[in-house]
């Protein structure tokens, strides 16, 4: 069996989810997922998402499973939130699987052949790249789209469309968020659109972002016919995700959300635009980007 766990936003969810299932599918083993660490962050989501947004129907873990994977002890919330910790690596037991580091592991199969616990966030297309057609059809959204956003969908679907967005929120109130991402700047907008605008031609633009305010102010004004998205909020955020991977071509964000919008459109001639500069830490994503991505 392999038990993933799952907290954070839609888009991480989606990492997490998509690793454990190409993983399952691989190793012929059960997947189920454990929910019960989202109370130990504080950090505000709308917890599990995935199967209210996608037409999934996931296979929750219990107590017991969790125990007989990993022991009574490991099972705790808390201990797994500590056991993050390197100094306490010798403890975590086989398996008891942390992600080791931000870039592709190619051990990870290999570690879990008999099954494991996963816990870390696994961005990276390449866990999962083997079995892009399954995991497109899981993640098909649950509901059509409805009102303002199916006259949005016939907008796109009907001209040479790209998608840009801004992820600004937690990045820019939070202080100790900030330092981590950072945000993209203006310049990174103007050049993405310019390189699209030198390969392509008759773009509509279709800005999508927690701060149109920000897009209206700064993006508006330099692309006078840009449509911006701003309707779609709270709990609604997800349509955002799936009107983006209608459009032809991305900009994206240093964001798990946008990375999803454009990967999830299947077109292998689309063109995709991410920034160089994920972590305002520095830390190596070097295996986040698909090769055939373009990074500025």
């Amino acid at each position: 069996m392999i038990i993933t766990n799952i907290v954070g936003g839609l888009g991480n969810q989606m990492f997490q989810y998509a690793c454990a299932r190409a993983l399952a599918l691989e190793l012929h083993l059960p997947l189920k997922v454990m929910l019960d660490m989202f109370g130990v962050y504080n950090i505000f989501h709308y917890g599990l998402e995935l199967e209210r947004v996608f037409r999934l129907d996931i296979d929750m873990a219990s107590r017991s499973e969790l125990r007989e994977m990993i022991g009574a002890l490991h099972a705790k919330p808390l201990v797994r939130k500590l056991l993050v910790v390197k100094a306490l690596a010798i403890f975590r037991g086989r398996n008891f699987v942390l992600e080791p580091h931000y870039r592709y592991w190619d051990g990870l199969a290999a570690r879990v052949r008999n099954g494991g616990y996963l816990q870390g966030y696994w961005q990276s297309e390449r866990y999962f790249v083997n079995h892009a057609a399954t995991l497109r059809k899981d993640f098909t959204f649950r509901h059509a789209p409805s009102g303002r956003n199916a006259e949005l969908q016939n907008e796109i679907l009907g001209c040479n469309s790209v998608s840009i967005h801004v992820r600004r929120g937690d990045y820019v109130s939070d202080a100790k968020t900030h330092v981590m991402h950072g945000t993209c700047l203006p310049d990174y907008y103007f050049n993405a659109v310019d390189l699209l605008q030198q390969r392509l031609s008759e773009l509509r633009l279709f800005a999508f972002s927690d701060e149109p305010e920000w897009v209206a102010a700064v993006l508006k004004p330099r692309y006078p016919e840009i449509v911006v998205v701003d309707h779609n909020q709270g709990d609604d955020s997800y349509n955002d995700m799936r009107l983006m991977s209608l459009c032809r071509h991305h900009v994206i964000a240093n964001s798990s959300f946008s990375w999803w919008g454009a990967w999830l459109n299947p077109d292998p001639g689309k063109i995709v635009i991410a920034p160089r500069t994920w972590f305002a830490t520095g830390t190596d994503t070097t295996d986040l980007i698909p090769h055939t991505w373009i990074r500025i």
